[in-house]
């Protein structure tokens, strides 16, 4: 955040109260009530100062109590309770608040600014500054409140106005030439605040760092390295701007090699060096990084984990959480959050319950976004009522809560539900996105809602103003086919092709699926030819168009199809299954004995075979 505030340093007695609930150590809190019943507060500094405290710590009645029976405030007593209230989450008490002032100030207003801006008010706080009084008439004009100014403006995207504000100074210091330089670096005009960096009189180590940051951010990494060349005084913000700048333009070998040959690695750059490996594809790289690491904190174990379950490593992933406990690091939301979505992928249920109680015992479930894991976790593992109750417990939800439960029960065959979920949606102030009508217009498909889902994609496109997706034409194409409506699918395609739109593979595929439930030869042939035509190696096109043409006893035909698949080196995607046994997923596929107690589990066949009278055949 861009603005400034001055607050009195905490003392033994607030670091005492940092993170503890408000009915944490009664006799503490009595003692500090009573010594403000001894002593009134006839100073306001003392006041200003006491209520920034309780505050601080989480104590809003006592600060409230305090504010309400003081006769003696001033502005800054306002500013400190507004303040306050945005720190413990009391939004609507710091709006009422700051329409009661009977005098404001730019700290004031800055307050506000800073307040909305926090809970992405975007509209309200540009609303705020525009009731700001205009800048010329205010008494002193000192170039804190130069900058401060500013750099709100720049803050806002109104670049060009802060630069009439910078050229009207009439002197400058390097904080106010660099605040201009980090309002066009962050408003994507880097080039302008290079050549204010050319013009400044004077640098410090935060020009260097800010110009060579917003060029390696823009990708003119040769520059920025220049400068660095050129730096006085090398700092380790700067070079990890380059090394990052090399790593998102997909440099890794390169960032690799300047990550050796510099002596400013920290734990910064190591991170970012195995992000990039991750990102790369490259995890035997990026763990053996991982390993070499020195002074781990939590926040490279956590991209670790994401990583390795992000590249189809999740069981080293989990592993890799039980070695981050063993080795004196708590998992933080991030890291919960990593490995629930690790359970959801492979899945194992059991151990995404184990997780799940770790996180209400921790006090992580309060945090969206871990929620949001943990439903997507159950309905992802065929536990969809674990999944509603999950949903149903949650402080809050954003529009990916709503996505994860609404394409869950989806899904699961629970078309109905997800379309109640979804007009629950409606009565909230979450926006639906893509992501929800997927969800939607699939629910439609599997509860056989014809005109329902129709009226969803008109509400989506002239409504919502989200324009369809080819994932949105998949799934209508899949609602007419499944309904066994073949002809209007083939139509629906065409109108797609007549607004510019050409049929992915997966909207031919759908047509295909559909053709194959109803028995629909012709149309079935059109869909598999195109399918085929832009996935020449998809096996599944193949056996279905086999499958439809054995329904209709065209034997031959379906072995032409079987031959071409041979000519072709086309192989079926062979069987998966998997079962979770003590917090570990064994995996089997059709016709592989890879496993190393395949032999065990097929003498246990055999037996449960006996068993039932059958034997294996």
């Amino acid at each position: 955040m861009f603005f400034i505030f001055l607050s009195p340093p905490q003392t033994k007695l607030g670091i005492l109260f940092l993170f503890r609930p408000k009915n944490s150590f009664p006799a503490t809190r009595y003692l500090i009530r009573h010594n403000h019943a001894e002593r009134p507060f006839s100073d306001t500094i003392s006041l200003n100062t006491q209520i920034t405290k309780f505050m601080r710590n989480g104590l809003v009645e006592d600060a409230q109590k305090l504010f309400d029976e003081s006769p003696h405030r001033n502005t800054v007593t306002w500013n400190s309770m507004i303040r306050g209230y945005f720190l413990n989450g009391e939004f609507d008490q710091a709006v009422r608040l700051f329409e009661k002032m009977p005098h404001r100030d730019l700290f004031s207003y800055n307050t506000m600014i800073s307040g909305f801006m926090r809970y992405d008010e975007i509209s309200r706080a540009r609303r705020v500054f525009d009731q700001m009084p205009l800048f010329k008439e205010m008494p002193v004009r000192d170039i804190a409140s130069w900058t401060i100014v500013m750099s709100g403006l720049a803050g806002m995207g109104r670049i060009d106005e802060a630069r009439g504000l910078f050229d009207e100074m009439p002197e400058r210091d390097i904080r106010a030439w660099n605040t201009m330089i980090v309002g066009y670096k962050e408003n994507g005009r880097i080039e302008v605040g290079e050549g204010l960096f050319a013009k400044m009189p004077d640098r410090d180590s935060d020009s260097w760092d800010e110009l060579i940051d917003g060029l390696a951010c823009r990708g003119r990494l040769n520059d920025a390295m220049r400068y660095f060349v050129e730096m006085p005084h090398k700092s380790q913000r700067a070079w990890n701007s380059i090394l990052l700048g090399l790593i998102r333009s997909g440099l890794v070998e390169e960032a690799h090699a300047f990550f050796e040959k510099n002596p400013f690695s920290d734990i910064i750059s190591w991170t970012n060096m195995i992000v990039g490996y991750f990102e790369f594809g490259d995890v035997d790289t990026a763990f053996e990084l991982f390993k070499m690491t020195q002074n781990r904190d939590e926040t490279l174990w956590n991209a670790t984990i994401f990583g390795l379950g992000e590249n189809d490593h999740g069981e080293e992933g989990l592993k890799l959480l039980m070695k981050m406990k063993e080795d004196g690091f708590s998992p933080d939301h991030a890291t919960f959050t990593s490995v629930l979505n690790i359970c959801s992928i492979l899945p194992c249920v059991d151990f995404g319950k184990q997780v799940h109680g770790q996180i209400i015992k921790m006090g992580f479930d309060y945090f969206v976004a871990v929620c949001n894991a943990i439903v997507t976790m159950y309905a992802r593992c065929g536990s969809i009522h674990s999944a509603f109750m999950g949903f149903s417990y949650m402080p809050s939800h954003d529009v990916i809560s709503w996505n994860s439960i609404i394409c869950g029960f989806s899904h699961h065959g629970k078309g109905r539900e997800a379309l109640e979920l979804f007009e629950r949606m409606q009565l909230t102030n979450v926006k639906p996105d893509h992501i929800t009508f997927i969800g939607v217009l699939s629910a439609c498909s599997h509860a056989g809602l014809i005109n329902a889902g129709q009226c969803y994609f008109t509400y989506m496109r002239y409504k919502c103003f989200l324009q369809p997706t080819l994932e949105h034409y998949t799934c209508i194409v899949d609602l007419f086919g499944r309904s066994g409506f073949v002809e209007e699918a083939v139509k629906f395609i065409n109108q797609m092709r007549a607004d510019g739109i050409e049929a992915s593979a997966s909207v031919w595929g759908a047509l295909l699926g559909a053709c194959r439930i109803h028995t629909n030869v012709e149309v079935g042939e059109i869909a598999g030819k195109r399918v085929l035509e832009m996935e020449p190696q998809n096996g599944g096109a193949f056996m279905i168009l086999a499958e439809i043409y054995l329904a209709c006893g065209r034997k031959k035909d379906a072995e032409g199809i079987w031959i071409l698949m041979k000519e072709r080196r086309v192989k079926k995607q062979p069987g998966c299954s998997w079962i979770e046994v003590k917090n570990r997923v064994h995996v089997f596929l059709a016709a592989d004995g890879s496993h190393p107690e395949i032999d065990s589990v097929y003498v246990m066949l055999e037996l449960l075979g006996m068993d039932m009278g059958m034997g294996l055949k």
